[in-house]
């Protein structure tokens, strides 16, 4: 099997990311708590945007990497969180038909709770921008109205990546 420079360094950033813990407070965003921790979630998948050039791995709580992993995510388990965390991309210097992650653009959380978050179709929506982790202030509707597309797959674009067992 044939694996792209890009997906490689998808993958990396994936191992770097999980490598990193912070304990500072961060503010709500869309009245939802930061989800302390996150930084050592499993993959559950990786992607890039080529309309914005933006690298991103997902990833995942157990409840979510369970569901991933079993297939079970349509409609996703009460519980599960899933993360995408983003960076713009940029050419790697040493190996040009590869990018590699630059300026970190976000992190950005759905949290599946089907009474609580009823009133938007069973998810909770929040982002944090930048390295700082400033709330995004926009609201959860720019959320929903962009994941609208994938209304019949309970919401989510990702589709869980093939892990060997």
């Amino acid at each position: 099997m044939k694996v792209s420079s890009k997906f490689i360094s998808i993958i990396l950033i994936a191992v770097a990311t999980n490598s990193y813990a912070t304990d500072k407070k961060v503010a709500s965003s869309h009245g939802i708590d930061y989800p302390m921790g996150w930084q050592n979630w499993s993959t559950i998948a990786v992607s890039h945007r080529t309309d914005n050039n933006t690298s991103r791995v997902i990833l995942g709580n157990n409840i979510a990497v369970e569901a991933a992993r079993s297939g079970k995510t349509n409609p996703w388990p009460n519980g599960a969180i899933l993360g995408k965390v983003v960076w713009k991309d940029t050419e790697l210097k040493d190996w040009k038909s590869a990018t590699v992650p630059d300026e970190f653009v976000h992190a950005e959380f759905m949290f599946k709770n089907s009474e609580k978050f009823k009133e938007s179709y069973g998810w909770g929506w929040a982002r944090w921008v930048g390295l700082e982790q400033k709330p995004f202030e926009k609201g959860m509707q720019v959320c929903i109205s962009c994941h609208t597309p994938v209304e019949n797959m309970d919401w989510v674009y990702t589709h869980p990546a093939k892990f060997p067992k």
